[in-house]
């Protein structure tokens, strides 16, 4: 099972779960993202190019299946404008054990916050509005998962 989907509603995570958890493995891993407030930050606005998008979470889940002996796996993004305490990513992965569940989550949340072909805009209650630029820290975890 493979569930790819970036949408603007929001999703639930029991039912993502649940789904996962029927497919009879030993363990099931999974990361949920939610907008932070910090900073007087009001909204996070996300863009992306829907071909483009589509195509590159293919591509990284197919990586992971060839990685880890998974059973399912699902990748939720949400784009369009969120407030703080919105959920705007989910990850789940599910295997016969655990370390493959919980390195391939790792690995697919590494590589989609640091390499999804997402935009970020962040509105504050005072000032403009910024791009948020790539993270050092996130490039270098993701690297690490092709050393």
């Amino acid at each position: 099972m493979k569930r790819i989907a970036v949408q603007t509603g929001d999703f639930d995570v029991a039912a993502e779960l649940a789904a996962l958890e029927a497919l009879g493995g030993g363990g099931v891993a999974s990361f949920t993202g939610i907008v932070r407030g910090d900073d007087g930050l009001t909204a996070l606005e996300l863009e992306h190019y829907p071909a483009m998008t589509q195509a590159q979470m293919d591509r990284i889940a197919q990586d992971a299946t060839a990685r880890w002996p998974l059973l399912g796996l699902t990748l939720i993004h949400r784009v369009g404008r969120l407030e703080p305490g919105a959920r705007i990513v989910f990850v789940g992965t599910a295997s016969r054990h655990r370390a493959a569940a919980l390195e391939s989550c790792a690995f697919l949340i590494d590589w989609l916050k640091s390499h999804a072909p997402f935009w970020k805009k962040e509105h504050f209650a005072q000032g403009s509005p910024r791009w948020v630029a790539a993270r050092a820290e996130d490039e270098a975890k993701a690297r690490g998962w092709t050393a």
